[in-house]
């Protein structure tokens, strides 16, 4: 039954992330985009990798996404016309993803994949907060303050787009 699952999980996730490329509303490939990423923390929580299934759900699905939402909802309401993506190069791009995918499957083929025995046992959220936070605590708080400029600087543009409007 859990095989079944992870097929309809991982199956939902392609048709998504496919539908992506070919829908012409920006706002329908954002919802989109919220049902590969969901369909994906199944995939995650079925591999017993609920930590990583729930930061999925809450960063990118919960936080990012819904950014990016009210960010479609209020420049196509500033504009006064929906925000439609329109396909000018799809020679070149289609070259470029068929590149892409054969470059990905070699390098898959060559890979050697094997398991490495688990170095610590315990608690994996305690052992990821413990690495945030001594190991990794000049990368995390890095991170922490480009997303803050990110976020000022949209803010910025978002207003003096706005005022040049009215």
């Amino acid at each position: 039954m859990s095989l079944l699952t992870l097929y309809v999980f991982e199956c939902l996730a392609g048709v998504a992330a496919l539908s992506i490329l070919f829908v012409r509303n920006v706002f329908h490939a954002a919802l989109l985009l919220i049902v590969c990423l969901i369909s994906l923390a199944g995939v995650f929580v079925i591999y017993n990798a609920e930590f990583i299934a729930v930061t999925q759900i809450l960063v990118y699905a919960g936080g990012v996404l819904v950014l990016i939402i009210f960010g479609i909802m209020l420049s196509s309401r500033l504009a006064g016309k929906p925000l439609q993506v329109k396909s000018q190069y799809v020679l070149p791009a289609s070259l470029i993803g068929i590149f892409s995918a054969t470059s990905l499957i070699q390098l898959f083929y060559k890979q050697q994949f094997f398991q490495q025995p688990v170095a610590k046992a315990g608690n994996p959220i305690t052992q990821t907060g413990i690495a945030l936070m001594s190991d990794f605590v000049l990368p995390f708080e890095v991170v922490g303050l480009l997303l803050l400029i990110a976020l000022l600087g949209a803010a910025v543009t978002a207003s003096s787009f706005y005022t040049k409007k009215q």
